[in-house]
């Protein structure tokens, strides 16, 4: 029998003696993630053009939520041998034995089918389309095809989670246009930066778990070029609203700001080479990302009062 087998008998067991709680479940949608897809979904719907009514707008945001987090559930039963080797996710539900996979998978399968089927009979079909090629693309594309395969994972596979502003703003319009393609590029510029700071200092933890991340195949100087040439690239796409005439002044400035920022960081992590510049930028770029889409949101609350 092979240790991937051993290990996944082994969890099946454990989660058989530990009764799973409300909260195993809760775990399984990734609540974190999930708390930065219903933001950047709601500022999609916030700057489109049109309105819609208080209770069909958390509607469209319950279902994005509950599609990211379903999403999450299933990717959670498909890296359950993983997780339970890397430091990093050992604690989840399923390695933890507090959840079978099987349960995670049942729990996942059904939340997505409910969330797009919602989202199409209540907001629209479009955003309800959106929202089924998301939760595809983070399974099967990002979770089963790329990220055992290939250190591109997270350039390929950021898209699943660039996608949320776009269905926030097709809930809204009905449509997909050149604006909201934008929202969903700055999250998909990002996303390389972002986790491979991460793995800069996570590398082992995924080298032991045979996923490929870019320092894990490439090594960690070959990386830091990447995460400057990433910021780099960021820097034109953040101000991008602003030249498109959706988002104003105080946006404008503060994307210039913030991607400045974002750059130095990559900048120092590439001349320092040390855990705690990529320590640093990581945590820089959620803040980065959420302040970035506070502004926008803002600038869209003032536009409405005013």
């Amino acid at each position: 029998m092979s240790d991937t087998s051993v290990l996944k008998e082994t969890i099946s067991t454990r989660a058989q003696t530990e009764p799973a709680r409300v909260g195993d479940y809760f775990a399984l949608l990734k609540p974190r993630v999930m708390s930065l897809v219903v933001f950047t979904g709601l500022v999609g719907m916030a700057v489109a053009p049109g309105t819609l009514h208080p209770v069909l707008a958390f509607t469209a945001l319950l279902c994005i939520a509950v599609g990211a987090g379903a999403s999450g559930a299933i990717n959670m039963w498909y890296d359950a041998d993983i997780d339970a080797i890397m430091d990093r996710t050992q604690a989840r539900p399923i390695p933890a034995g507090r959840v079978t996979a099987n349960e995670a998978l049942a729990f996942g399968t059904a939340l997505s089918v409910a969330s797009v089927v919602l989202m199409g009979l209540v907001i629209n079909y479009v955003a309800a389309i959106l929202l089924a090629v998301t939760i595809a693309f983070y399974v099967f594309v990002y979770t089963m095809w790329l990220k055992r395969r290939t250190p591109q994972n997270i350039v390929i596979g950021g898209a699943a989670g660039a996608f949320p502003p776009m269905i926030g703003w097709a809930a809204v319009s009905g449509d997909v246009s050149v604006e909201s393609m934008v929202l969903f590029a700055i999250i998909f510029m990002w996303t390389p930066p972002h986790f491979w700071a991460l793995s800069l200092w996570r590398d082992i933890d995924y080298a032991k778990a045979g996923v490929p991340m870019l320092p894990v195949v490439a090594g960690r100087e070959a990386t830091r070029k990447q995460v400057v040439l990433y910021s780099i690239l960021l820097f034109p796409v953040a101000i991008m609203p602003y030249f498109l005439g959706y988002a104003g002044i105080f946006y404008g400035f503060g994307a210039t700001i913030l991607s400045g920022l974002f750059i130095l960081g990559a900048i120092k992590v590439f001349a320092k080479k040390d855990e705690s510049s990529a320590k640093q930028l990581f945590a820089y770029s959620i803040l980065y990302l959420f302040l970035l889409f506070a502004i926008l949101l803002g600038e869209s609350l003032v536009k409405a009062v005013v």
